[in-house]
């Protein structure tokens, strides 16, 4: 069984609501300012987001789209954006069982919707990657989860079939569809928790 592990969220840490009491304390004031501003900026992962996830919006762009439909200050909105890198820190508990499975022969994949500056801030800062034998970011293929297109290429691209591939993600649109597409899939709440339904099911048998 080949394992397809998402990142944010999964691989690594990713409370956005955190970041942004810390980053602009003057607009996350409480958590329903908190959450609106979440929405207001990230979109549930679509909109302005969603492109930047694809590849096809840059950062200046993504600022300007972002100030222009809120009503935010672009400082603010360039603030929350630089900030995401620092957010994404390794979770030790998944870095840990990353590194069991690792040693074990695994083999591991990656598949996430990422925008190319916080891809290559990962790939830097991070040697841990190289456990990985293959993976995919959004924004250079130009396709995002849960988009079908996505999965079907990710299949490909690591040689299996759907049934042959396990993928943890914490966000459950994806796992439904990565499901509907004949991959085995279940929503990540952590490390402990995914090793255990993995075992259950048998994925990690052999």
């Amino acid at each position: 069984m080949k394992i397809v592990f998402d990142f944010a969220g999964v691989v690594f840490h990713w409370q956005p609501e955190r970041m942004l009491q810390r980053e602009v304390p003057h607009l996350a004031r409480d958590e329903p300012s908190t959450r609106h501003l979440k929405q207001q900026v990230f979109q549930a992962w679509g909109g302005d987001w969603g492109e930047f996830d694809r590849g096809t919006v840059e950062v200046p762009a993504l600022v300007l789209r972002i100030a222009r439909r809120t009503g935010l200050a672009a400082g603010d909105v360039q603030r929350i954006v630089d900030a995401v890198p620092r957010e994404l820190q390794p979770a030790p508990d998944t870095v840990a069982w990353l590194e069991e499975l690792h040693g074990q022969g695994r083999e591991l994949f990656y598949l996430s919707n990422m925008p190319e500056p916080y891809a290559a801030h990962l790939q830097r800062e991070n040697a841990f990657l190289g456990w990985f034998r293959d993976g995919i970011f959004s924004a250079r293929v130009h396709q995002i989860k849960p988009e079908r297109e996505i999965f079907e290429l990710a299949a490909t691209r690591f040689g299996a079939t759907p049934s042959e591939l396990v993928f943890m993600d914490d966000h459950l649109p994806n796992v439904e569809m990565a499901r509907s597409l004949g991959w085995n899939a279940i929503q990540f709440h952590d490390a402990a928790q995914a090793r255990a339904e993995l075992s259950a099911n048998g994925w990690l048998a052999g």
